[in-house]
Parts: structure tokens; sequence; C-alpha cells
């Protein structure tokens, strides 16, 4: 049977041409498709002036008499963009009312749909009555009610009430849902996009588990809403039992805001605010706190801000301080969690970028929240500026990088600098006629200073005043000559043997005694800097001296599976005490340092690195993942072992003879499992110090997730330290009602 046809809109001019149309298809046989306009048919009320009902069914019939027209068979009315469709539907010219009936459809403009039994509409389909009304929200929100009545477009009275975003059982659809809300009468405010239940009931599983005589929350399509969120609640060790009630305050179409107010039976009251504003050019981020711990006042701030000035330009800050470590451990339970409390940054920026450039000018300033961090020994940065230049090819086929900056760090107790620094580099790469690579390079480093408080910490030099400057020329050839061969079955394999000769005037140790230091306080020889002008991580130490760089790299790659693994080593004309000695560059013969990483299928993958002593071949460092499983089952493990380090040598006085306790070798592991199977996933941690056989974190996490929930457990204990407070458990409960919100949280 057809049912497309096309519709439109028909004159008023030309109604008697529809009345007689009307007239005649109400005669004509079932099997066409039929369209019509009620803006004026059979010359009663119009059902609107302004927006006349437009249908289309498979047979009409026209009551004359009574004013009625009869569409029956696939029916689908609309006026003033709403949507009525239905078995039959009855117009009835003398009232203005659209009654339908059997398979009743509702489309409204904001998308929402209503099903039901029955429904009669007027006035625009704006009044109405609706028997046995199920709605679909967004969300995936299912709406139902024994009857409804709509009022002018804006409000659904509703009566025996369900609410749930939870699918149904596909092989027993009576069964109860997850959860539901099940309220005496409801009034869905379509204007402002709420829900509000009276003798409202929660079950789960069709159990009831919590009554509140009045409950409301948004519409599932309201991202933005101001009112009450869902409680956390629980006990702590340090806090007793506490209660927060969140409020969320939609100020406007531009910035929001959440007031958390905390009440606690051990440490006193607690008040979080946070506050976000979006501008044409930025963000805006504000959090603060208020309580009272430890006998005194507490609090904490973090705000951020970025914006922009051009295409060009931004500035921006981050802001973030604390009145002390245990307030903010105590009370803002997800950063105690991850234990990112005892340093604070805060800093403030101009950016900008080019092509090619980068420049940016900032402010750095630190709070140490641990009692092992004394402020007065961190530096503040005021100011600091960097700028990078990366060239296009000259008429040599090289080309230029430039890298400058300079800065002032300031501390009540301990050194303060003045540094400017330009590195220049220009490299010209070429290809040789036997696919041999070469690369020719030429770096400068010059670094100018002046310090004051030289003897303090962290350089403890012999004099207090530094007032000197330093270049560093260097030239490299570099060096790669790649042979791979098509083994057919047996996949490509690669053999790369890999050179590289530097020329430099030697610096040698002197720069420990001469020039600050603030950049170059750790490193780690390993392969990823085996070969580069600079082993250090900055400038302010520059490694010189002719030296030669030598690595040989093999591949195997064969079907899925590859194989990829480097060796090699340093050789320099002279010992450099610049390196100490346990770091692995202070002979004339490097450690040799190798990384291998097999992925023989998608459920396994290992990377090991390790450095390796050049005499007789003892570990020095070890730093292994390996990753094996399905997303049914998933371990990841890990290993960490080193003999030196390097940031305890630059932050006291110079170290004891060599064989004494001074090097205390990093010996760790680590473990983990996840599992994903359907809506469950289940992850696991495990952190242990094999140097001194204790334990340092353990943690699981168990979540359960559908279409409209979510519970989450997590159980984290931290063995180390901080502040003598001999490590802290932390159990957390989430639970999410998806549409409504979250509840519960708990904390030992």
């Amino acid at each position: 049977m057809v049912r497309s046809t096309p519709v439109f809109r028909l004159p008023i001019g030309v109604a008697w041409l529809v009345a007689m149309l009307v007239l005649v298809l109400a005669a004509a046989p079932a099997a066409h498709a039929q369209l019509g306009n009620l803006s004026n048919v059979g010359g009663g009320h119009n059902l609107s002036q302004s927006e006349p009902v437009t249908f289309t069914a498979d047979q009409v019939e026209y009551d004359r008499e009574n004013g009625l027209v009869i569409a029956s068979g696939h029916v689908e009315a609309w006026q003033n963009d709403h949507v009525l469709r239905a078995d039959h539907i009855t117009f009835d010219r003398n009232t203005g009312v659209a009654a339908g009936q059997g398979n009743v459809v509702l489309l409204e403009p904001s998308g929402e749909v209503l099903f039901a039994d029955y429904a009669e509409m007027s006035q625009n389909m704006k009044q109405g009555v609706l028997k046995d009304m199920r709605a679909l929200l967004a969300e995936n929100g299912k709406l139902a009610a024994n009857g409804a009545r709509r009022t002018d477009g804006a409000l659904n009275e509703l009566s025996r009430v369900v609410y749930s975003p939870c699918n149904l059982c596909s092989s027993d659809p009576s069964k109860p849902p997850l959860w539901q809300i099940r309220a005496f009468s409801a009034v869905q405010d379509l204007e402002n996009k709420k829900i509000e239940y009276q003798d409202a009931v929660m079950e789960m599983y069709g159990v009831p588990v919590f009554y509140s005589p009045f409950f409301a929350h948004p519409d599932p399509s309201v991202q933005r809403q101001s009112g009450i969120l869902a409680p956390s609640f629980g006990i702590t060790s340090d806090l007793g039992g506490f209660f927060a009630e969140p409020y969320y305050w939609a100020i406007d179409a531009q910035s929001d805001a959440t007031i958390t107010p905390m009440m606690t039976t051990r440490a006193g009251p607690e008040l979080d605010l946070e506050y976000r504003r979006r501008f044409n050019s930025g963000t805006l981020q504000i959090n603060t706190s208020m309580g009272y711990l430890d006998g005194s006042p507490q609090g904490t701030i973090d705000a951020k801000g970025q914006f922009s000035l051009n295409d060009t330009w931004r500035w921006g800050f981050d802001v973030n301080r604390a009145s002390s470590s245990n307030f903010v451990r105590d009370f803002h339970f997800n950063t105690a969690l991850t234990g990112d409390y005892n340093l604070l940054n805060s800093n403030l920026f101009l950016e900008g970028f080019g092509q090619g450039a980068y420049a940016r000018v900032d402010t750095q300033f630190y709070q140490g929240l641990n009692t092992a961090i004394v402020d007065s020994k961190l530096p503040t940065v005021l100011p600091r500026f960097v700028y990078s230049y990366f060239g296009q090819p000259d008429a040599l086929g090289g080309r230029l990088s430039v890298d400058t900056g300079a800065f002032n760090v300031i501390r009540t107790d301990g050194t303060n600098t003045r540094r400017a620094n330009l590195t220049l580099n220009w490299e010209r790469p070429f290809t040789g006629q036997l696919g041999d690579l070469w690369k020719i390079e030429l770096h400068g480093d010059a670094v100018g200073y002046d310090a004051s408080s030289f003897n303090s910490q962290p350089n403890f030099g012999t004099h207090s005043q530094v007032d000197t400057a330093r270049a560093l020329p260097q030239a490299a050839v570099d060096f790669r000559w790649p042979f791979m061969r098509d083994a057919g079955a047996w996949g490509t394999q690669l053999i790369e043997p890999i050179a590289q000769i530097i020329v430099a005037p030697q610096t040698g140790d002197s720069q420990i005694s001469k020039y600050p230091n603030e950049d170059s306080m750790d490193f780690e020889f390993s392969d990823a800097n085996l070969f580069g002008f600079n082993r250090f991580t900055g400038v302010d130490r520059l490694e010189g001296g002719s030296r030669a760089n030598v690595a040989l790299h093999g591949a195997w790659y064969i079907g899925g599976t590859t194989l990829d693994s480097l060796i090699g080593q340093s050789y320099r004309t002279n010992k450099d005490n610049l390196f100490p000695e346990a770091s692995g560059l202070h002979d004339q013969v490097s450690d040799v340092v190798a990384r291998t990483s097999f992925t023989p299928t998608d459920w396994l993958d290992v990377t090991a690195r390790g450095r390796f002593d050049h005499q007789n071949f003892t570990p020095r460092m070890w730093d292994v993942t390996t990753s094996v499983g399905a997303p049914v089952l998933r371990v990841t493990g890990g290993y960490t072992y080193t003999t030196f380090d390097p940031y305890t040598y630059y932050d006291q006085a110079p170290p004891p003879p060599a064989g004494n306790q001074y090097y205390i070798p990093r010996d760790e592991i680590t473990l983990g499992t996840s599992s994903t199977f359907g809506a469950y996933k289940v992850s696991t941690f495990a952190r242990r110090d094999l140097a001194n056989n204790k334990m340092v974190a353990l943690g699981a996490d168990a979540a359960y997730e559908n279409e409209c929930f979510i519970l989450d457990v997590r159980a984290y204990r931290r063995y180390t330290s901080i502040n003598g407070d001999g490590g802290s458990t932390a159990v957390l409960f989430l639970i999410t009602f998806k549409t409504l919100g979250q509840v519960g949280y708990r904390a030992y």
C-alpha cells in the first residue's frame, strides 16, 4: 500500500476545492494515499488560524453533519512543528480537538517522543490529554505514566509515574530495570527542562531503597541547570564522619559554580567553591576551599586562566597555594589519593607561536607542603624567557635552529642566579651513492652568569660571587648505513651500523666549581641520549672533548611480529670528571647501553633498556616494561634498577669517596592487572622497593557500568610516610545513576 505522497498546504482562497476533494476522497478506495489541510475544511472552526493541520492517511471520511474528519490507516498529522501519528485520528471542527487512537506517537519540536494508547490534542497541540503515556527522552531516558495532561505546551502533569534510563530485559521485558524512580505524580516542565516528583521511591531491581516526599532532576537533555547535586558522605581516620552536599549554580550561559559545604565530626567544617567562566578569548577556573584543621583555620586556592590576545599570542596563569599538606590530604581526597600535594607550582606566562618559532616569558613560584621541603631553599623564577626557531632549508641544503633564553632565579636560602644562553645548530643531511646516510652538524653553546651565594645550596661552590661566561663550539659527522633484506617467508631483516664523531674542546670538571647549576641536575645515560652533543638535560653543564659514539641497530619484521634492538657505546680521548663515577660516562670508555623491543602479537609486547659496566658487563641500570594478555585479562609489569642518583649529587655537598653508602641503588618492581568483560572492569597494581624490601603502594579498582548505572570501588594503600603520617589507606565508593548524579564517597 502506498503511504507517502508529497504534502503541501492549500491556499485559503481555494477552500471550496478542499471541501470537494474531501468529499470525493471519502468515497475513494482505502488503498490510495490521502492528504489534506484542515485550515478551513467544512466551514467550521479552524484548528489554528496561523498553523493549519496537515495530514496524510490511507483513508479519510468526512461527517458534514457533526463536523468531523476521520482519518484512518497510518495517519500522520502535523501542526506548529508537532507531529501526531496514530492508527485513527478524528478531527473535530466544532471543538478544535484532534483525537488519536491506537499506537499514538507525538513528536515534539525538542526531539522528545511521546507514545500513548489514546490522545486528545487541541490549540496547536499545546493542550491535550494522553492515556497510558510513555516518553522517550534524551540520553536513553524513559518516562511512563497512566495518564498525562498537557497545559499550554509547557507542562505535562503525570499520574502514577515511572522514570528510568535503563534498558529492559530483552528476554523478559516485564522484569523491573536495574533502577527506576516510581512516584504517585509528577510534573514535566518542558519550558524549564525539569521533572518534579511527589511521593517518589527509588527502586533497585524492583526493591524500594529510598523514599522522598519531593524529588526533582533536570530533563536528560539539559547539560547545565542549577540545583542540588548528589551528596558525598563517609568516614576517614582524620576527619571522622563527614557529609558534603554540593550545589550547582548555572550563573549564566558563560559561567557556573559548584558550592560544597562539608561537615565533619572530628576536624570541623569545610567549604569548597569552584567557579568557571568562559570568555570569547579564553577560560577562567577558580577552586578555593576553607576549613578548620589542627586547631587553626586552613585553606587552598587553585586558579587557572588562559586567554588569547590574537592569533599568535596568548597569556595565562596557574596559581596553587595551600596552608598545609595535611589539609590537602584530609579534605581533598582525589589529590591525596595520587599524592601530588608535596610541592605546589604557580606560574604566570605569555607565549607566542609563529612559523617555525616559539617564544615564552613566564614566572615560576613554588611552595613546599612536605616538612622535608624547606620553602626558603625553593627557587623563585622571576622572570624566565625562552625563544626557539627552526629555519627552512638554505642554499646549501642545511637548516639553522636557534634556542636562546634568560632567567633570574632567587632563593632566600641558596644561590641566586641570573643567566643568559644561546644555542646555534646547523645541520646538512645527504645520501651517498651506496645508500649510506650522512649528516654534518655545527653546534655552539654560549652561556653567561651573574650569581651570588654560589657557595650555598644547591651548588656548594668554593666562592660566593660568580660573574663569568663561556662558549663551547662543536662539530659532528653522523653516519648510518642501513642494510635491508627481504627473506620471503622469514620477513624483512634490517642491520644498520651507526657512528658519530664529535670534535670539541675539552671542558673538564672545572665547571662544577665555576658555574651554577639550575637545569642539569638530573640525567640518565641510556640509548635515548647516546647520540647528541650533550648528555645533560640543560646547558649549565656542557659535555666537551672529542668523542665517538657507535651503535648497531637491528630489526626483524615478520608478519605482525617486530623485533627491534640497538646496542651502543661511547669513546672519548680523555676522562671527563664532570660525570660522577656511577654515571657510566666518567671513563674514556663508557658503559654499554642497549635497548630491545619485542612485539610478536597484539597480546604481548616487551621493551627493555639497560646499561652495563664496560669491563665486566655488570648491570648498572635496568628499565623493563611488559604487557601480556587480551582485554579479558591483561598483565603489565615493570622493573627499574639504577645504581646512580644524580639529583642527590647536586643537591648537597660533594659526595664522600666512592665505596661507601652514598650511591644507594634504586631497585623497584611494579605489577598490574586489568580485565574487561562485558560491563565489568577490574584492575590492580602493586609497587615494591626491593632495595629496602618494603612495599611502596597497593591499589585495586573494580567497576560495573551499563547504559544507566556505574558502580566503582577503589582501594589504595600508601606505605611511604609523608609528614610522619605512617602511610595511609583509602577506599572510595562511587555510585552513578546516569542522568541523575553521583552519590556515596567513603575513605579511611
